[in-house]
C-alpha cells in the first residue's frame, strides 16, 4: 500500500468524506474530501486522499478515518486527520478475505465484512489509531436460491447493536443475520443466527432508537423486514415492499441502505433501479412500518444514504450518475425535498 497523498484547499464547515471505486472507469483517485454546510445541506469538494484503493465504505471517527479497500486481496486502511483537516494514511492491514464492503468500530476493534468470501475480520485499533494484526476471521457458510447472487455466503454489513453488547453481520448470500459476542482478545463467538425468507438477500439493517426493533433491507426481492430484537436475538417478522404499488418491474430494483431518524418516527431506504428513496412511517413504537412514498433520488443507482447529525438533511450517493443529492427532511411528515446536487466520481458512500 502506498502512502496516501492529500491534495486540496483548506476546508470550512463540517468535514465529509466520499467513498468511490478507484479501479472503475470514471472513478475517483482515492477518498474524496468535502465540506458540508449543515445550514443548507450543500457539499463542496475540497480535495482527495490518494493512494487508498477502492475506498467504497468510509467511517469518520473524529480524528481518525477508516476505509475498506474493496478488492480481491481485501484490506482496511486507517488514516489520521491532521490539524489542517486533511487525513493521511497511518497503515493498512489485510482482511484475509475478498472485497470488504463495510466497517464498524467496536470496543477498540475494527470489524469488516468481506463480501465475496463471506467472512468477518477483526483488527485491534492501536493507540495511534492505526491497525494491528488481525485478531480473528470468521467465515460464514451456506447458500440461497438465487444462483447468481447466492451461490455462497456474502457478508455485506457488520455493526454493533445499540447497547454495544453484540455484533451483527448481515449475509446476503445465505439469507441470514449472524449475532456475535466480541471478546477482549478480539475473537468473535457466535450468539445465534436469524434466518430471513429464502431469496431475500439481506444487505443492511438499521436499528430503531429503542433498540427493540430493526429494519432489514433485502436487496434481491425489494422488501424490508421488521424484526424484533433482544440481547443478540433478532426475530424477523412482517415484510413489505420497498416500492410503491404499480411501480415498474423493469429495470430490476435492488434496495441498498436503510437509515432511521433519530426520533424513531421515520425510516428511509435507497432503491437502486427504481432510483428513489422510500419513506416509511414507523408505527407501534417501532414494531411496524408503513410505506408513505418513494421520492425520486435525482440520480441513478443510489447506493448509500445518510442523515446528517441534526436530521435536517438526507444525502444520497448516486453511483451511476456521478452525483450526490441532498434532500431537506420534513420532520413532521418524513417527506423529502431535493435542495442540492454535487458532481463526484462514482460516489458510493458519504461519511459525515
Amino acid at each position: 500500500m502506498t502512502e496516501g497523498v492529500a491534495t486540496g484547499e483548506g476546508r470550512a464547515g463540517v468535514r465529509a468524506y466520499l467513498g468511490t471505486y478507484t479501479t472503475w472507469e470514471g472513478g475517483g483517485r482515492g477518498i474524496g474530501l468535502a465540506s458540508y454546510d449543515p445550514a443548507t445541506g450543500r457539499l463542496r469538494v475540497t480535495g482527495v486522499v490518494e493512494g487508498v484503493p477502492n475506498p467504497s465504505f468510509v467511517i469518520d471517527a473524529g480524528r481518525r478515518l477508516y476505509a475498506v479497500n474493496e478488492q480481491a486481496d481485501g484490506a482496511v486502511t486507517a488514516l489520521a486527520v491532521r490539524p489542517d483537516g486533511v487525513p493521511e494514511v497511518i497503515n493498512s492491514q489485510s482482511t484475509g478475505g475478498a472485497d470488504p464492503c463495510h466497517l464498524a468500530l467496536h470496543r477498540g476493534f475494527l470489524l469488516s465484512a468481506n463480501y465475496s468470501s463471506g467472512s468477518v475480520a477483526v483488527h485491534r485499533v492501536r493507540p495511534d489509531g492505526g491497525l494491528g494484526e488481525r485478531t480473528d476471521l470468521v467465515e460464514h457458510s451456506g447458500s440461497g436460491p438465487d444462483p447468481e447472487r447466492q451461490e455462497g455466503p456474502h457478508a455485506h454489513q457488520v455493526l454493533p447493536d445499540p447497547r454495544g453488547e453484540f455484533v451483527l453481520a448481515v449475509d446476503l448470500g445465505t439469507d441470514s443475520v449472524h449475532s456475535y459476542r466480541l471478546g477482549e482478545d478480539g475473537r468473535l463467538t457466535s450468539a445465534g443466527v436469524a434466518r430471513l425468507h429464502p431469496g431475500a438477500g439481506p444487505r443492511h439493517l438499521a436499528f430503531h432508537p429503542s433498540g427493540r426493533h430493526a429494519y432489514i433491507a433485502n436487496e434481491l426481492d425489494s422488501t424490508i423486514v421488521v424484526a424484533s430484537y433482544e440481547r443478540g436475538v433478532l426475530t424477523p417478522g412482517a415484510k413489505l415492499s420497498t416500492l410503491p404499488e404499480g411501480a415498474p418491474t423493469s429495470p430490476r430494483n435492488y434496495p441498498a441502505e436503510v437509515v432511521v431518524s433519530a426520533d424513531g418516527r421515520f425510516a428511509y431506504l435507497s432503491n437502486r433501479g427504481h432510483d428513489s428513496v422510500a419513506v416509511f412511517a414507523v408505527e407501534r413504537g417501532g414494531a411496524a412500518l408503513r410505506l408513505v412514498g418513494a421520492t425520486p433520488v435525482g440520480g441513478e443507482y443510489p447506493r448509500h444514504i445518510t442523515l446528517d447529525q441534526a436530521g435536517r438533511f438526507l444525502l444520497a450517493a448516486n453511483q451511476n450518475s456521478g452525483n450526490v443529492t441532498t434532500f431537506a427532511v420534513d420532520r413532521a411528515t418524513g417527506g423529502l425535498r431535493e435542495v442540492a446536487s454535487l458532481e463526484a466520481p462514482v460516489p458510493v458512500c458519504v461519511a459525515l
